[in-house]
């Protein structure tokens, strides 16, 4: 699979980069960042830590504010942020011109409805096309791979993960949508990229998926308490009480003060990296 380097710059003694290529499960281009730490200079290959970005993002978003860079060249971790969606002027976008859905909301699944159907495949594009095109160009080692994400993006992190027994060490999240079958945002991705139907729905909703027999090892959670969509869309406590329900250790910290922003990712971003650092390096 052909690779375009778009930059590339040193940074706490690794290379941050970001790159594109043409993706068969989106039918167009994507672009992404990869942190590369000092450690691959030595021939080593390193563990990988994924972050999924939330509604309107692109790479770039958690490339330019998330500083993570310090603490994954300290850790020895590379640290990818694929975009959110696929993009262009020939992919549908929201018909009312809104910033929740369409371009920049792929909410992680792959769509079965049509337009959608045709580009809005990022649950492929996660989990196959893209980790086969970095460990083909880059030194990851694809055995010991995490994920996190914010908002839409920590919901992503957190379905895929439960959906994928196995596949990641550790899963963590800022700010997730932890219930979309009930919230607006998520009930408006659902019907329009999935169609009518609880059954379907299920299968990308993280309560739902631990309701009916998903898990994972344990979850570390940030939200933060001034978070203006934290009663209407992201509901963490159906989250407390799934795991609860189902002997799922979560850590859910509610940080005072905070709101939703890259402010709020950017301050707890070292303890995410450090908390899979210790269980990609067991």
């Amino acid at each position: 699979m052909t690779l375009e380097t778009v930059s590339e710059v040193k940074s706490h003694g690794g290379v941050q980069g970001v790159y594109r290529h043409a993706s068969a499960a989106t039918t167009t281009d994507m672009v992404f960042s990869l942190f590369l730490p000092p450690q691959p200079e030595r021939g080593e290959p390193v563990p990988l830590l994924w972050y999924l970005s939330g509604l309107t993002c692109t790479h770039a978003n958690v490339t330019e504010k998330g500083e993570f860079r310090e603490a994954c060249a300290r850790a020895g971790i590379a640290f990818i942020a694929p975009d959110t969606s696929p993009r262009g002027p020939d992919v549908p976008d929201d018909p009312e011109g809104l910033w929740d859905f369409g371009q920049g909301a792929g909410f992680y699944l792959d769509a079965t409805q049509q337009p959608w159907a045709t580009h809005f495949n990022m649950r492929r594009y996660i989990l196959d096309e893209l980790p086969a095109l970095v460990a083909q160009h880059f030194p990851a080692d694809m055995t010991r791979q995490s994920i996190t994400g914010h908002s839409m993006g920590g919901h992503g992190a957190l379905t895929l993960a439960l959906s994928s027994p196995g596949r990641f060490r550790s899963v963590s999240a800022f700010a997730p949508i932890v219930a979309p079958r009930q919230v607006p945002w998520g009930r408006k991705a659902l019907r329009h990229y999935l169609g009518e139907g609880d059954a379907v729905w299920r299968a990308h909703d993280t309560v739902a998926l631990i309701e009916d027999g998903a898990r994972v090892d344990e979850l570390l959670v940030d939200i933060g308490e001034a978070d203006p969509f934290l009663e209407k869309e992201l509901r963490p406590e159906l989250l407390e009480d799934a795991c609860a329900d189902a002997g799922i250790p979560l850590t859910l910290r509610r940080q005072a003060g905070y709101d939703h922003s890259y402010y709020f990712i950017s301050t707890f971003m070292a303890d995410h990296v450090g908390w899979h650092a210790e269980r990609l390096n067991r």
